[in-house]
């Protein structure tokens, strides 16, 4: 345990002068502004915390690994993550000594698939897995800023979903609606 005193002294020495990049990097990859100032205390609260067991040799860096580990806890909370925000985190961890250059290749190249999936979908399908899925956006949203119902969403998500999937391991990626005959056979199932 590092003595309360030194820990005090080295947050305000070293922590305190970096909260304007802190800010900064919080409000880029925070989806609420509101969240920035509480997200940004947690994260002081995790370092300090952390600071009593032992002082890092390098406070910068650890700042912004413990900040992104903090909001990417964040995403998983929320169960939505997006895409974009979990690439962007990751693309932010460049000072983090643990990320080797095997695990960031594969990283960009399964992110790289995702991208060429989505620009396989229609556009209408695309745009509503990029609202739902990369925006966070609820149905009821998507639907209101698309000018289309619920159910068209609902079911443009579950076509697009599964073209991705197919797409993402190793198939086509191409929508596939069911045949007439299949939907005579869904519709006679339902009677």
């Amino acid at each position: 345990m590092v003595d309360d005193e030194v820990v005090k002294e080295w947050f305000v020495q070293e922590i305190l002068p970096l909260e304007p990049s802190l800010t900064r990097f919080i409000r880029r990859h925070c989806r609420k502004a509101a969240d920035v100032a509480d997200i940004r205390q947690d994260v002081y609260v995790r370092i300090y915390a952390a600071a009593r067991e032992q002082l890092p040799r390098r406070a910068g860096p650890f700042m912004f690994t413990t900040a992104r580990n903090h909001l990417i806890n964040c995403a998983k909370r929320a169960q939505i993550v997006s895409i974009q925000y979990v690439a962007d985190l990751e693309a932010s961890s460049s000072a983090v000594d643990t990320v080797t250059p095997d695990r960031t290749l594969s990283a960009q190249d399964e992110f790289r698939r995702v991208r060429a999936g989505l620009e396989r979908l229609p556009p209408r399908c695309r745009e509503v897995v990029l609202l739902r899925k990369i925006e966070g956006l609820s149905t009821r949203e998507a639907a209101m800023r698309l000018h289309v119902g619920i159910d068209t969403i609902e079911q443009q998500m579950v076509h697009g979903m599964r073209a991705l999937v197919d797409f993402m391991l190793g198939g086509s990626g191409r929508i596939r609606r069911p045949g007439k005959s299949e939907r005579s056979l869904k519709k006679e199932r339902n009677k």
